[in-house]
């Protein structure tokens, strides 16, 4: 076992101990050594406690432990391609018919729905980093905002995601799809839009770090999200929402050197 010392516990005093006189040198005596071992044991439990403590996982990302496990059950079944384009995110991209978009391509989709960026950040040594992927599209956000978050707080969790992939795979491109207006979360539109450009601005202090505007191409002539893109539920994509996507994304993957087999990155 491994100490893990901390400066000022107490364990690293000298004066912790008192000086008996000698004319009580006795009793002192068994006092001291008494004071010693509750010293002695106390420094230990400060001394080990921080050794032994780990950062528990987010209860709230725990619900997606049977998804995660299936992706992981999966991967033993058929082994999954190496060099792909990893595509990891919310709803959206489990919705998303990467393999048939893009089509030539060794593509993996690991997108679970409902999911945040910090949820994707939760399960990056399992659903990422495995894969050792030569690029990763990652779409969320979308639900970030929904659920209360912050703008500021968005584009830290994707500072994080981005650092965190880099970390274990430096040479791994990123494409990071814009958060979407939608009918149904319309007015949380200024917060997701705040976002895009935060995340934008991040994006251009790294060439490895790219930046898909699905938005502006979703967006009407009146400004607002065009009915015509989305399912019933004014939330997710039809076909022709995710034509839209094909193009921008395989755009981005075309510039990175990706391309499907006949050259043409969209179907």
């Amino acid at each position: 076992m491994k100490w893990a010392f901390v400066a000022g516990a107490s364990c690293m005093k000298r004066n912790c101990i008192p000086i008996a006189p000698r004319r009580r040198a006795h009793r002192a005596g068994r006092r001291t050594i008494g004071r010693r071992l509750l010293c002695h044991l106390s420094g230990l439990v400060l001394c080990v406690a921080p050794a032994q403590s780990a950062e528990p996982p987010d209860p709230a990302s725990q619900k997606w432990e049977p998804a995660i496990r299936q992706f992981e059950l999966s991967d033993r079944k058929n082994a999954p391609p190496k060099d792909a384009v990893l595509f990891v995110g919310s709803s959206s991209i489990r919705l998303w018919p990467t393999r048939q978009a893009f089509a030539g391509l060794p593509v993996i989709n690991r997108g679970f729905g409902g999911s945040q960026i910090a949820d994707v950040n939760d399960y990056l040594q399992r659903i990422v980093v495995p894969y050792a992927p030569r690029a990763v599209v990652l779409y969320a956000g979308d639900n970030d905002v929904a659920a209360g978050k912050s703008a500021v707080q968005v584009a830290k969790d994707f500072r994080s995601f981005a650092g965190r992939v880099h970390g274990h795979l430096p040479r791994t491109a990123i494409v990071f799809v814009s958060i979407k207006p939608s009918i149904a979360r319309w007015n949380l539109w200024p917060e997701m839009r705040d976002a895009n450009r935060r995340i934008r601005q991040f994006i251009r202090q790294d060439e490895r770090l790219h930046f898909a505007d699905i938005a502006s191409p979703m967006l009407a002539g009146n400004g607002r999200p065009n009915p015509q893109l989305f399912l019933d539920d004014g939330l997710h994509l039809n076909d022709r929402g995710y034509a839209i996507w094909n193009r921008v994304v395989g755009a981005c993957l075309k510039e990175l050197g990706l391309t499907t087999t006949d050259d043409a990155t969209v179907r």
